[in-house]
C-alpha cells in the first residue's frame, strides 16, 4: 500500500507512545491532581499579573485568569475528599490567595460570591 492510501487507521502511534503510557499508570492520582492544580495556578498567577519581571503588566488578563482560577476552583473542591487533607489544604490556600488577587487586580470588583471560582467556594472576602 502506498502512503497516499494509507488510512487514519494504517497509521502507528508514535514510538514511546506506550512506554509513556506505562510511565503515566504508575504516577498516584493525587499526584495527577495536584499537578494539574499546580499548572492552573501558575497560568492564574500570570494571567492576574503576579508574574516576575518587567513584563508582569503585559501579561494580564483577568478574563483569562477567572477562567484558570473557576476550573481550579471546581478541581479543588471536587478532588478534596479523595486527595486527603494534607494536598486539599495547600490547593486550598494557593486558590484562595488567586481569588483575593484576581480581586485585588480587578478594577470593578465583583459582588461577594461572584467572583471567579466563588461558586464552588463561597465568598472570598
Amino acid at each position: 500500500m502506498s502512503s497516499s492510501d494509507e488510512t487514519p487507521t494504517d497509521i502507528q502511534a508514535p514510538v514511546g507512545t506506550d512506554q509513556a503510557t506505562r510511565d503515566i499508570a504508575e504516577v498516584a492520582a493525587v499526584e495527577v491532581i495536584t499537578t494539574a492544580a499546580v499548572h492552573l495556578m501558575s497560568a492564574a498567577a500570570v494571567k492576574c499579573g503576579l508574574a516576575e519581571g518587567d513584563d508582569a503588566e503585559e501579561l494580564k488578563d483577568l478574563d483569562e485568569a477567572r477562567k484558570l482560577i473557576t476550573a481550579l476552583a471546581a478541581l479543588v473542591v471536587a478532588s478534596a475528599p479523595d486527595i486527603g487533607n494534607q494536598h486539599a489544604r495547600s490547593l486550598r490556600d494557593g486558590l484562595r490567595s488567586l481569588q483575593l488577587a484576581f480581586r485585588e487586580a480587578s478594577v470593578i470588583p465583583d459582588a461577594p460570591g461572584e467572583g471567579p471560582g466563588e461558586k464552588y467556594t463561597g465568598s472570598v472576602v
